[in-house]
């Protein structure tokens, strides 16, 4: 049967969190777009761990939710328990992190993408997408079907020939035994580009109805509750939070692994694909922390209306059989009932060293690619490449210039930064070590540094962003008013300073330098300073880092102009490596690899040495000096 071509402009290929992202935002930007899914019941499906945010995630999702993203609505929209993490530590790495209603959080985002003008949602499967002279011009169904498009954005998740392992027994499905897309592989090997094998791994569900609270410890959600949107306030959202439990993992647990090793298939050699260092399986954890007597083993519900819960901590591919007496060898859990076993998931993705910093394919126009498939992990990860993939394919479709946020204004700039120039091994998480301006790029001030980014995308109302511009301007003048108000020594003051255990003043002081004191807060002052403003928590919060981290975030904003003038030197896009006098042979062939834009983004490849980078800025002045005498 023959179809009529079906004109759109731009085929989003999966449905899962990047995809989500990347189709809400083109639509947002008036592009006629069609997101492509296996499965219309798995729109923004959390087939691993039934949380959003959590260390630098958190981070990532309020960058989202500041350039116009939908995750940081949806999980305030949807979560049952709610934490910052981190607290005891400077505001650097303070990270929020919420427990979401699984099935909630799915079905809400799914009716988000519904209402959404410009977007339509088709369960369909993409078995090959057309390109003619290195443009994208199409999308292919399994059913013939031929959708004409200007641009193409590849989000396949952990669906692209994926396969399910528990011990001996292999499925070829998806996650939770969904269909997997077996047709893609090829088409994009066909044109050119390069897939790797990876693999992640999800624990066991156990039902709540046969564990032994008693025996685990309790660990709440906060009282205070901090919105993921900016465009949320705590009233606004708070509701009944669920506790998650705490217990261990014993001797006998590690013995009943260690028992079973040859039983793995990550052991027994059975599993083509790298798994992520940083979030192992338990199997991984007592083979390698073989010193450690126990390990950390959190209980966190699903839903508000299931029995389900996930056991946070024992991701293992081990029999299943194997799996219930390990999990029954752990106090509280003598008794559990496994609901759903856990499995290791293995699916091709591709090396992202073949993209540009907007996400799309160097060899083909149009084409761009997000999330798992760019061999990163995490929800959060996929949704903040989805979210810049769908913006950069509706510029692209515009004729306009790219969005690119670069390694100091985000996290997200550090992630795409980090995958695209490179590249990775393994499923990348991201990390707030990654980040070498994390003072800087806090959770707390995402909007301050990224909302301008998303008013100019389109995807910030004039209203949010004239609430934005208050927001920033009544903190530029507190901080100007803290810097003009002297307090002296009257005795209200010294009352101050002595109940909060301060010292003493001896003559009078600018309240900006008292309040730099860790001891002092802002309200301290409230009966002091009789010309203070009333001002929002979150106002006072940004005030009172500004003025505590002052030389801190002075002198990375001096390291972050350094890295400018770095990336500002622009590689000239023609530019012949093998004409480079003194570059080593490594730093040529990586130089050709990964093709930089830029000396700074030629620094951070593996493999380029300083020496390198000094012989390329030699070259260039050259270059620049060669081309004013032919002038």
């Amino acid at each position: 049967m023959t179809y009529m071509a079906q004109k759109i402009d731009i085929a989003v290929i999966g449905g899962g969190h990047a995809g989500t992202e990347a189709a809400l935002a083109a639509a947002r930007m008036g592009k006629k777009t069609v997101l492509f899914t296996m499965s219309l019941d798995s729109i923004a499906m959390m087939p691993c761990n039934p949380n959003i945010g959590g260390t630098s995630k958190g981070h990532l999702v309020r960058e989202i939710d500041a350039l116009g993203g939908e995750m940081g609505k949806n999980i305030d929209r949807t979560y049952i328990q709610s934490r910052m993490l981190n607290t005891a530590k400077g505001p650097a790495v303070h990270s929020l992190r919420a427990q979401a209603d699984k099935l909630k959080y799915s079905s809400t985002m799914k009716r988000v993408l519904e209402k959404t003008p410009n977007l339509s949602i088709k369960q369909q499967e993409i078995v090959d997408i057309g390109i003619q002279d290195h443009q994208v011009v199409s999308v292919i169904t399994n059913r013939g079907a031929v959708y004409e498009c200007k641009a193409v954005i590849l989000a396949g998740g952990t669906y692209i020939r994926s396969r399910c392992l528990t011990g001996e027994s292999i499925e070829y499905t998806g996650p939770n035994g969904l269909k997997t897309a077996n047709e893609l592989s090829e088409a994009l090997k066909k044109a050119g580009i390069e897939l790797r094998r990876f693999k992640t791994g999800t624990p066991a569900r156990i039902d709540a109805r046969t564990v032994d609270f008693t025996k685990m410890e309790p660990q709440h959600g906060d009282e205070l509750i901090v919105p993921f949107s900016f465009e949320n306030r705590e009233e606004d959202i708070r509701r009944e939070q669920f506790p998650c439990y705490l217990t261990y993992t014993n001797i006998k647990t590690h013995q009943i692994i260690k028992d079973n090793l040859h039983r793995s298939p990550l052991y027994a050699g059975v599993i083509e694909g790298t798994g992520p260092r940083y979030c192992p399986s338990i199997e991984d954890k007592v083979v390698r922390f073989s010193d450690k007597e126990r390990h950390q083993v959190f209980l966190e519900p699903e839903g508000e209306n299931t029995a389900e819960m996930y056991v946070q901590g024992m991701s293992s591919s081990l029999p299943e059989e194997v799996q219930i007496d390990m999990l029954r060898s752990i106090s509280g859990l003598e008794n559990v009932d496994v609901m759903r076993i856990g499995y290791a998931i293995e699916y091709d993705c591709i090396d992202p060293k073949q993209l540009k910093h907007s996400l799309e394919f160097k060899t083909i126009e149009g084409f761009f690619s997000a999330g798992q498939m760019n061999g990163s992990s995490g929800y959060e990860e996929a949704a903040a490449q989805g979210l810049l993939a769908g913006i950069n394919a509706a510029l692209k479709v515009d004729g306009k210039e790219n969005m690119i946020i670069d390694r100091s204004e985000g996290y997200i700039g550090v992630l795409i930064d980090d995958l695209v120039t490179k590249g990775t091994k393994e499923p990348y998480r991201m990390m707030t070590s990654r980040a070498e301006y994390r003072l800087l790029l806090r959770q707390d001030n995402a909007d301050l540094r990224l909302t301008e980014k998303g008013y100019k995308a389109g995807l910030i109302t004039k209203e949010r962003y004239e609430k934005f511009l208050e927001k920033r301007e009544a903190i530029d003048k507190e901080l100007s008013r803290l810097k003009s108000v002297y307090v002296g020594t009257s005795e209200k003051v010294q009352k101050i300073l002595e109940d909060k255990e301060s010292t003493l003043l001896r003559s009078g002081i600018a309240l900006c330098e008292l309040l730099k004191r860790p001891e002092l807060e802002y309200e301290d002052f409230r009966e002091a300073d009789k010309d203070r403003p009333e001002l929002s928590k979150e106002i006072i919060d940004q005030v009172m880092i500004e003025l505590r981290y002052e030389g801190y975030i002075s002198r990375q904003l001096k390291q972050v102009e350094q890295f400018k003038k770095l990336e500002r030197k622009l590689l000239p896009e023609d530019i012949d490596y093998d004409d480079v006098y003194s570059l080593r042979l490594e730093a040529k062939q990586k130089l050709k690899e990964i093709k930089p834009i830029s000396i700074g983004q030629a620094s951070r490849i593996s493999g380029v040495s300083p020496a390198d980078i000094s012989v390329l800025l030699v070259y260039l002045e050259q270059k620049r000096r060669s081309n004013k005498n032919d002038k």
